[in-house]
């Protein structure tokens, strides 16, 4: 008999041994069904030996041996018992989690034949004025059918009813359906722009290395930075490898998908991100492990995707909070992918308008090359000017003050498109009584109801609960109830008000909530059918509107008092990426900011466009205080629907620490930021060292003593290099 050591989707930190018929051949990374107390449970072999701890009527049999998709690799199987050592989190969860949810099943699949459309002969002969023009999507995929070969995804992404259009021009004979069955060994690059010399340099730099290095492309916005992507794919592709490019949110992939299949129309994309079912996930995934698929667009989880021919990888913004992971497995997909690129020994591109400070500290120390681009790729496309609104002594109308009303009015007599930004939905954070100073907060948090006025909705953005708008007071009684503050919704209603003839577009998380909205909604912003956006941050990154020359902001001081040390760190981000949306064509864009505090060293250096200065005052504020990244940290966290239980588990799991006596500063339990959120106090306790290692050889002692503390009442979790507290 043979004992294979396999990891299963429970929290515990242990493989479990399960004996296996010595004549059938397995290797670590096979998949195995077995059974676990009374479920039958799917499993990954961690580990082959030929004897075990436990007694032989102890260990039971493997089940079924799943061969239906090759094992994953040694190289991911020591990725993933990284990340699980690393991050203090259990070995099984870790690698099951790295899986497709329909490969955690003992249901076999098949990789099936991945089909692309193209136009027919009488396709091709087709005029398309004689096409009913009510057929609006059978338009638009005839037109990017003339252009391009389109994927059932793709097609998709045109339209949310873009598969029964399809279905219908295949049954007129227009398009046929043909299959991509083998890797391609040549193929064509339309290469359409001319890189500039920084372009090139950064090009040149990064692939001239056949080793591991980490290059930080510190680019403007509007610099070219995804030109410099598609052409180091183009050359890794020549060399028969594949890409990963890991984006921050869902919204980049469609247009970034496009894009790289315009320019290399031949070559196998996939994307992988939570947006797309079951079934075609498992079906990316398993053409990027085949090695069919030779680009591989994906959100965070992405990281982990098996890539026999991996060569590149590139994270594209990468300051972005959303690569960290926030509960589960807490990894930051960043990290994980520097990590990655080291072990397979390739070039990793960390691309940022806007890097985020440890990323900064590193290129400026000399870990990471500093690739910097200055220049806005278009010749005639400059940054726009940035200016500030002193809101202190001006009249400010739903948000709105005179001078942006003035600008949004010239760019409406101009044909242009403008921005608003404000992050914050709804129509205002919270209701109030005047008489009595009753404001609408929620039973079940430390928040407040947000005011949904078209659906006479209070809505709590953090756990959801909702309620009916009341009628009056239900302190006093008084009928009065005003709006306090201002969401995408009040401002989408005043600026109705004042441009009546506008054509005015909101994009947040509850206009987007439907499947192909965005799409939709992206659709006709780049046809000119909008005039004025008003948006979160959903708009802030990525996009490329040519026609959007002004973006104004509204009420971005509230960052400003944050107690979080990070927070003009991630506002100066957010708002050098909005602001970066307008004049990326050929016409001046404007940015005009409304603050307080119109002198802030943060305003003086966005009107500067001065990167540099900035990242410098905060690294040396940042050293002073003794915050990363000259520190490295760890927070426990804890939640319990008793106080009580929560401060006693963390003040002996502060004492348990305090006992190690081992090089590390350990801090005092607090509560956390929205100390109450659904039903649930939440405090936490920060532990930190000016090193990585003696760090993580004190989790090592103390996980364990963590483990034994009791928590029957409570959830707790450890979260290294935490990004919000």
């Amino acid at each position: 008999m043979t004992i294979v050591r396999v990891a299963l989707d429970v929290p515990l930190s242990t493989l479990f041994d399960y004996s296996l018929d010595s004549s059938i051949a397995i290797v670590p990374g096979t998949r195995v069904l077995v059974s676990f107390g009374r479920k039958k449970m799917v499993g990954v072999v961690m580990e082959c030996a030929m004897d075990s701890a436990l007694s032989a009527e102890r260990i039971k049999p493997v089940l079924q041996v799943l061969s239906d998709v090759p094992p994953l690799s040694d190289e991911l199987l020591v990725l993933l018992r990284f990340c699980s050592d690393y991050y203090h989190y259990p070995l099984g969860v870790t690698v099951l989690s790295a899986l497709p949810v329909r490969l955690r099943t003992s249901r076999l699949v098949t990789l099936k034949e991945a089909m692309q459309y193209r136009l027919s002969v009488s396709g091709h002969a087709l005029d398309l004025s004689l096409l009913s023009k009510r057929k609006v999507v059978q338009h638009r995929i005839l037109a990017a059918l003339k252009l391009n070969s389109l994927s059932a995804t793709q097609v998709r992404a045109l339209s949310p009813s873009g598969a029964s259009a399809l279905k219908a021009l295949s049954h007129a004979g227009w398009v046929e359906a043909f299959s991509v069955s083998a890797v391609s060994s040549s193929f064509t690059f339309n290469n359409t722009h001319t890189l500039t010399l920084e372009q090139q340099h950064a090009v040149d730099a990064i692939t001239k290395a056949s080793c591991f290095g980490c290059s930080l492309l510190h680019g403007i916005t509007g610099s070219g930075k995804t030109e410099i992507y598609v052409h180091l794919m183009n050359r890794i592709l020549q060399q028969g490898g594949q890409v990963l490019m890991l984006v921050p949110e869902i919204n980049l992939t469609p247009q970034l998908e496009n894009y790289f299949r315009s320019r290399l129309p031949d070559v196998e994309l996939v994307s992988l991100h939570s947006g797309l079912s079951d079934g075609e996930r498992m079906q990316n995934w398993l053409r990027a492990q085949s090695g069919r698929a030779r680009i591989i667009l994906g959100t965070r989880l992405a990281v982990f995707t098996p890539l026999p021919q991996l060569s590149l990888l590139i994270v594209d913004e990468e300051h972005d909070t959303s690569f960290k992971q926030q509960d589960g497995l807490r990894y930051s997909a960043r990290d994980v992918a520097i990590f990655r690129a080291s072990q397979r020994g390739v070039p990793i591109v960390l691309g940022s308008a806007t890097p985020s400070l440890e990323s900064y500290y590193n290129a400026q120390s000399g870990r990471y090359q500093m690739l910097r681009l200055t220049q806005r790729a278009a010749a005639q496309a400059q940054l726009p000017t940035i200016t500030c609104i002193n809101t202190s002594n001006i009249i400010i109308q739903h948000g709105l003050s005179e001078p942006l009303l003035k600008a949004l009015a010239e760019r409406l007599q101009r044909g242009e498109q403008s921005l608003i930004f404000i992050n914050r939905r709804g129509y205002s954070p919270v209701l109030m009584c005047g008489a009595c100073g009753w404001l609408s907060g929620c039973s079940n948090c430390a928040g407040k109801l947000v005011l949904h006025l078209k659906d006479r909705r209070l809505r709590c953005h953090h756990c959801g609960h909702q309620e009916r708008v009341p009628h009056a007071c239900p302190s006093c009684g008084n009928a009065d109830l005003q709006p306090i503050g201002i969401g995408t919704q009040r401002v989408e209603a005043a600026l109705q008000e004042h441009f009546p003839m506008a054509r005015i577009l909101r994009v947040d998380r509850d206009s987007t909530r439907n499947k192909g909205t965005w799409q939709a909604m992206r659709q006709q912003i780049q046809e000119d059918a909008v005039d004025i956006l008003v948006g979160t941050q959903m708009l802030a990154k990525g996009h490329d509107f040519p026609n959007l020359t002004l973006v104004g902001v509204l009420n971005p001081d509230g960052a400003l008092y944050s107690s979080d040390f990070r927070a003009s760190e991630k506002l100066f981000a957010q708002l050098v990426q909005v602001a970066g949306r307008a004049g990326r064509a050929d016409k001046p864009g404007e940015v005009l900011i409304q603050t307080a505090f119109p002198d802030h060293p943060l305003f003086r250096a966005l009107r500067e466009h001065d990167f540099d200065t900035w990242a410098k005052t905060l690294l040396a504020e940042r050293q002073s205080a003794g915050f990363p990244p000259f520190m490295y940290q760890v927070l426990l966290r804890a939640e319990a629907k008793h106080e009580g239980h929560m401060y006693t588990f963390l003040q002996q799991a502060r004492d348990a620490a305090i006992e190690l006596m081992m090089p590390v500063d350990i801090y005092g339990v607090v509560p956390a930021a929205m100390p109450r959120r659904a039903n649930h106090f939440l405090a936490h306790l920060l532990v930190q060292s000016e090193a990585r290692k003696p760090l993580q050889q004190f989790l090592r002692e103390w996980r364990p003593l963590l483990d034994a503390l009791p928590a029957q009442k409570l959830r707790w979790s450890l979260d290294i290099d935490p990004m919000d507290f």
